[in-house]
C-alpha cells in the first residue's frame, strides 16, 4: 500500500509501451502506487490513427474512460460514436453488444484516463477475430492467461480417458 493515495497525471510513469502497427500506445498504470485494491487506473496516450487494443468485450471487468485531450471514435457494439475531451464512456460487462475500442481518428494525441474494476477471473472476447482470452490470478500463484480462437473449442470430454465408453 502506498503512503500517498494521490497521483498527478503530469507525473505518472509510462510503464506499458506498445508498438505493434495499428496497436501503438503508451500507458501509465498507477493503481497500486496509490493503494488501489479493487480498481485499476491508467493514463493512455494514443497517437493519430492508432488504437490501444483490438475490439473486445469483458465478461468480468467493467471499464470507464474519461477523454482528456484529442478526438477519436468509439466503436461500441455495432455502432460508432465520435469522442472528444470531457466525454465519459461506460463499457459494462457483457457480450459482443458491448464490445468496445477507442481509435484516434484525430490529428493530435488522444489522451484518456481509464478506470476498471479488477477481477481474479476474467474472460474477454474479440468479435473481429473470433478469439477468447481467459485469465486468472491468485495472490500465491502466477497469472494464468490463455488466448484461443472460438472455433478451436473442444467437447467437455475431449481427451478424457474412458469418455464415451459404454
Amino acid at each position: 500500500m502506498s503512503d500517498r493515495p494521490i497521483a498527478n497525471l503530469d507525473e505518472v510513469e509510462f510503464d506499458d509501451v506498445e508498438e505493434n502497427g495499428r496497436y501503438t500506445s503508451r500507458r501509465a498504470r498507477f493503481s497500486r502506487s496509490i493503494g488501489a485494491r479493487d480498481l485499476g487506473y491508467n493514463l493512455t496516450v494514443l497517437p493519430p490513427g492508432k488504437a490501444q487494443c483490438p475490439f473486445h468485450n469483458h465478461r468480468g471487468e467493467e471499464e470507464m474512460f474519461l477523454v482528456l485531450e484529442g478526438a477519436g471514435t468509439l466503436r461500441f457494439g455495432e455502432r460508432e460514436y465520435p469522442i472528444r475531451p470531457r466525454d465519459v464512456i461506460a463499457c459494462p460487462t457483457g457480450g459482443p453488444e458491448v464490445a468496445h475500442q477507442i481509435i484516434n481518428t484525430g490529428t493530435v494525441d488522444l489522451v484518456y484516463l481509464a478506470v476498471s474494476t479488477t477481477r481474479d477471473l476474467e474472460a474477454c472476447e474479440y468479435p473481429d477475430s473470433g478469439k477468447v482470452l481467459v485469465s486468472s490470478r491468485t495472490p500465491d500463484s502466477a497469472r494464468l492467461g490463455l488466448l484461443f480462437r472460438k472455433h478451436e473449442a473442444v467437447d467437455y470430454y475431449d481427451g478424457e480417458e474412458g469418455a464415451g465408453d459404454a
